[in-house]
């Protein structure tokens, strides 16, 4: 059972110039009792491939650039540890995949992967194909020639490099069977399943979080759980689906949180906020910032849907967050950079603030105040502003916010006032018993406090965004203590 601890979400290498072995001193040297898990994100071979490891040759391979299994074993022994199972995807340049190159329809991993055929064998009509969903413009679909000669059109729901896998074949079953196994040899026990909601294709349908991939995420979940590992569902959507697939999976991602709080910063405003906590699934992992970008389409409206914000709210946020980090995310986001997400904008937590230490506490608050599990990216721990010289040598806007640190740099960060402010609330998050008891909020248009209490403990945040006052209050039988979060920064 995963701890009720904040964890951390870094790649070995970016966040110490190394590796696994260097993450495990770090953790246990400088952020010694900070953490109750890691995410190790992608750390199979290669972790540099076009989408940071997110494009696996070798799923089953740890990349020996920064370590072994042996190495993930270890760092296992001592923290809850999630791992990404890739389940959409594979590298183009897998050598399964080259097989498929060489050989066509005579490899022995055609199965493995998915063609518009297998979906469309009769073919796809216009009407189906905009029907599709996708996350990036374009077609998802790339003609490729093998050396047969002839010209196959397999199913590219992100990237021309990363071939999606037929989940509902024998080689695609076999192939993230053999991945889960692996993991669970290695002291992995978490599973994070990358992509899940586009893993099911159906004709005639937008592909995308259909009842069958609820019935796959459910068949998944299962199968990790038989293997003593939880699952945790990553899908950006309409915040309705995410109450439905909690139900489904053990943890789900509360993505909607992220852009409601910087909604609530911008506008001094904490309704949408508040009716949010008050529905949100209880069983979810909290974050601010990810790997990824910033998720919009979490909050806002899908088609005839509403969202908890509307048009309006959610066009004022994405262009507060560009003038907040003077432009600096306009350039990082969609088509200005190569990997253009149409629900995401790529800018750091902290400059989508205008790099305000107070307000980034009180998102931080807030984060650790809602139900769920907290999660803090490695970026964010460190209040790393946005990586103008790694996006301009990549122009991948995601590279804006996956900085390479290294043990100069992280010297430097943990005597900033925000980041010391940081790590005080997170001994705040990992200590109070209160957190294992129940969550209730309370709030009118400009304030909102987020309480829990445990038999005869308590405690609560409450802000004011209007007048910027931002208190925690500890609750005992016998007294009451409060600490001014403007405190946590002197």
């Amino acid at each position: 059972m995963m701890k009720n601890k904040v964890q951390l979400i870094t790649y070995a290498d970016r966040i110490t110039g190394q590796g696994i072995n260097a993450l495990s001193d770090l953790l246990n040297g400088p952020l010694k009792n900070v953490f109750g898990g890691v995410h190790l994100l992608p750390f199979y071979n290669p972790i540099d491939g076009s989408d940071a490891g997110f494009d696996p040759i070798d799923h089953s391979a740890v990349d020996e650039r920064i370590g072994t299994w042996q190495d993930i074993q270890a760092l296992g022994e001592h923290y809850d540890l999630m791992a990404d199972l890739i389940v959409n995807h594979v590298s183009a340049q897998s050598f399964q995949f080259k097989d498929v190159l060489k050989n066509g329809k005579k490899s022995d991993y055609w199965d493995l992967f998915l063609t518009k055929e297998d979906v469309f064998p009769g073919g796809m009509s216009e009407q189906e194909q905009k029907a599709i969903y996708r996350p990036r413009p374009g077609s998802c679909f790339t003609a490729i020639t093998c050396e047969d000669g002839e010209t196959y059109e397999f199913w590219t729901t992100f990237t021309d490099n990363q071939i999606d896998i037929n989940v509902k074949s024998t080689p695609g079953i076999e192939y993230l069977d053999n991945v889960l196994t692996k993991f669970s040899q290695n002291n992995v026990n978490i599973i994070r399943l990358d992509a899940a909601g586009y893993a099911i294709k159906e004709a005639g349908t937008n592909c995308f979080m259909l009842d069958q991939t609820f019935d796959y995420l459910d068949k998944l979940s299962a199968q990790a759980n038989d293997l003593c590992m939880e699952t945790i569902a990553e899908i950006h959507s309409h915040y309705q689906t995410q109450v439905e697939v909690a139900k489904r999976v053990n943890m789900v991602y509360d993505f909607a949180l992220p852009p409601l709080i910087l909604h609530s910063l911008f506008t001094n405003n904490s309704d949408a906020l508040v009716q949010w906590l008050k529905i949100s699934p209880r069983n979810c992992l909290t974050v601010l910032d990810t790997h990824d970008g910033i998720g919009i389409i979490d909050a806002g409206p899908m088609g005839e849907k509403p969202g908890l914000l509307n048009a309006a709210q959610i066009d004022n946020l994405v262009e507060t967050i560009h003038a907040n980090s003077n432009n600096q995310s306009r350039q990082a986001t969609g088509a200005a950079a190569s990997n253009v997400d149409l629900y995401q904008v790529n800018c750091t937590y902290y400059n989508a603030l205008g790099a305000s230490d107070f307000d980034y506490l009180v998102a931080r608050a807030i984060q650790f105040f809602a139900p769920g599990v907290p999660q803090v990216y490695y970026s964010g721990l460190f209040a790393c502003e946005n990586d103008m010289t790694l996006l301009a040598e990549s122009n991948v806007g995601r590279d804006i916010n996956r900085p390479y640190l290294d043990a100069d740099i992280i010297c430097e960060s943990l005597a900033k006032p925000v980041v010391k402010g940081l790590l005080k609330l997170i001994t705040i998050r990992n200590t109070h018993n209160a957190f294992n008891g129940e969550f209730s909020v309370t709030g009118n248009t400009n304030s909102c406090c987020l309480k829990w209490r445990k038999d005869d403990n308590a405690i609560e945040f409450k802000i004011n965004f209007e007048t910027r006052e931002a208190l925690i209050i500890e609750h005992t039988s016998s007294e009451q203590v409060l600490t001014s979060l403007n405190d946590l920064l002197a």
